[in-house]
């Protein structure tokens, strides 16, 4: 009995209780009866599980005491059990799906006609909070991200908020001690919410720049008496600004970015009646352009919105400034390729460190991972004599960044534009990134270029796994097609962007291929399979540019297969991955490793 009494003791405080309460007016969250004013960053390291602790560590000390995550996954009970080792609580992500195509996940889900695909979410949703309301890091649930924003009818929005409710409604008849947010664009959720989700707790609302300052008024417009959390919040997003030069937008100054967190938390967050705090976006490391804008790291290094975090949410000023760009300018005139140009600039920094100087582009026309690629440029020269940059082998405007390093690993950024003649590139049909060989379609199941989305035949009996660790060739894993059925033919095909069947450009020129090769193995006798890779025919708007595949009688020994591409027009391959096969009376199990385009 004393035994019982005692887990049932620390049961009470290990599981912290979460409400909301009004008043005088003021919305507050209280955990165990305790204020707790959400200092949030939205966390970008879910895949780097043996760092977690490092990470908790240095958000302590940015003054962080809350995290937002999208999604659960494999990783989501060590994550938790981290954050609460550090004092850290978690806003828990529950994903649901987009009606169209969308920036997050190029999803395309009917919720008008697929009621098997909403149960499956609403089960998926169920047995989240089933597993973790118990744990004690959890702050929040944050159900979906922006899905009204990627909804195409009313019709379609109507489904999902009846659909949202029940979710919700049963997450309140399950757990007590957490209320339940739903996170949406701006304002584009609050009507619905409003009229269908009446089990909604608490408004998440992704807002950047000065918009954050409205939304306490758009909450009093509509006579809403709920309070809310901006769950990302940074500088103005490259969606609201409308100047351009060249047709290219560009970054905002680092010290806006600084300054819309470290002063825009103060003065349009903090001090709103109705507001219950903020997640700034975003805590990660960034390779890419939304690296530049928006991200605490990029390759590694430490850029204005990490120290901005800290004096929003502490009061302190950086240990070490990031170095400034005081003048970086460019040539107003259009030149060819390959053209050296002349860069006027100047940087500082306070405590006149050493600084490296870099120059690399990205270029805002194709697809989006095309759009989204910031690759290095050739330079020369030195702060004293001025520098040079090569223009790269391209056609259009691109966008040019002067990236200035200092001793600490701060990065200072700063972007300009001009024109750029290229004969060879302007002919072009698919402007699509371009691939350094090898290029591995799959190895080990990370950092995929391809996502296997495209299922075809009779799908729902078979189940893909790209992390399968037993039957590897080589690494750690590898792809394992389990068809659970004797009869009929299915197919699988690892394509970019996710989810789309020619609508969307994507994909990647690997004209400098030779060869694409890959391993294989059955567990099965009579197995037969095609294999190989494009998949989208040329009545599409956007197909791939070759298809070649092999059929092969598959062994239960790895064994290497190989086709040759130096005669195929390998400009724009969006289909990176091909798989068919049926069955011939019995199950069987495919197995695939090292896909390799060389």
């Amino acid at each position: 009995m004393r035994l019982l009494i005692i887990l049932l003791f620390l049961g009470l405080s290990v599981n912290a209780q979460v409400t909301t309460q009004k008043t005088d007016g003021q919305w507050s969250l209280l955990v165990d009866g305790k204020p707790f004013e959400i200092k949030g960053a939205t966390f970008g390291y879910d895949n780097d599980v043996d760092n977690y602790d490092a990470y908790f560590k240095d958000l302590r000390f940015l003054g962080v005491n809350a995290i937002r995550t999208w999604a659960t996954g494999e990783n989501t009970r060590a994550l938790l059990d981290a954050a609460d080792a550090n004092g850290i609580k978690v806003m828990v992500g529950i994903w649901m799906r987009h009606g169209r195509p969308g920036m997050e996940d190029d999803d395309h889900f009917d919720y008008l006609k697929d009621t098997k695909g909403m149960e499956a979410m609403f089960d998926s949703a169920i047995k989240v909070v089933e597993t973790y309301k118990d744990h004690p890091a959890v702050l929040t649930w944050g159900i979906g991200n922006e899905v009204y924003l990627n909804m195409a009818t009313d019709d379609e929005k109507l489904a999902y908020s009846k659909l949202l409710e029940r979710i919700c409604s049963k997450i309140k008849s399950l757990d007590e001690n957490h209320p339940i947010t739903s996170v949406e664009a701006w304002t584009f959720g609050l009507d619905w919410w409003e009229t269908y989700v009446p089990s909604l707790d608490i408004y998440g609302l992704n807002s950047y720049g000065i918009g954050a300052n409205f939304l306490q008024e758009e909450l009093d417009k509509r006579s809403i008496d709920k309070p809310y959390i901006i769950t990302e919040f940074g500088v103005t997003g490259e969606w609201d600004i409308t100047a351009q030069k060249n047709g290219v937008k560009l970054d905002p100054k680092d010290n806006e970015k600084y300054d819309a967190i470290a002063t825009g938390y103060k003065e349009w967050i903090a001090n709103k009646p109705s507001n219950l705090g903020a997640f700034v976006f975003h805590y990660s490391n960034g390779t890419d352009f939304g690296g530049t804008w928006l991200m605490t790291h990029f390759n590694g290094k430490y850029r204005p919105q990490y120290w901005a975090i800290r004096e929003a949410y502490t009061g302190n000023k950086p240990n070490n400034n990031v170095p400034k760009v005081d003048a970086f300018n460019l040539p107003q005139e259009t030149y060819k390729s390959g053209t050296w140009i002349p860069v006027e600039l100047e940087v500082s920094d306070l405590e006149n460190e050493d600084l490296d100087i870099s120059f690399s582009y990205n270029q805002r026309e194709g697809s989006r991972r095309r759009r989204n690629a910031i690759l290095p440029l050739n330079y020369r020269g030195n702060l004293k004599d001025g520098f040079e940059i090569e223009l790269p082998k391209e056609n259009g405007p691109i966008k040019v960044y002067c990236l200035v390093r200092d001793t600490f690993n701060n990065l200072g950024i700063d972007t300009n534009t001009i024109n750029v003649q290229d004969a060879d590139e302007a002919k072009r049909r698919f402007k699509v990134p371009k691939v350094e060989l090898p290029f591995y379609v799959y190895k080990d199941g990370e950092d995929m270029p391809y996502f296997p989305s495209a299922y075809m035949g009779n799908y729902k009996d078979m189940n893909v796994n790209h992390n399968h660790k037993e039957e590897k060739y080589s690494g750690d894993s590898c792809i394992e097609i389990d068809y659970n059925a004797i009869h009929s033919w299915y197919g699988i095909a690892f394509v970019d962007p996710a989810n789309d069947w020619g609508d969307i450009l994507g994909g990647y020129d690997i004209s400098q291929a030779k060869t694409f090769s890959f391993w294989a193995k059955t567990d099965a006798y009579n197995v037969f399979a095609t294999i190989g890779f494009g998949l989208i025919d040329k009545d599409k708007k956007f197909p791939d540019s070759s298809k070649k595949s092999v059929e092969i009688k598959l062994t239960n020994e790895w064994t290497k297969y190989t086709i040759k591409t130096k005669r195929l027009d390998m400009s724009c391959i969006r289909s990176g991955l091909t798989i068919f096969s049926g069955g011939r009376g019995t199950k069987h199990k495919i197995y695939i490793d090292e896909v390799v385009f060389e």
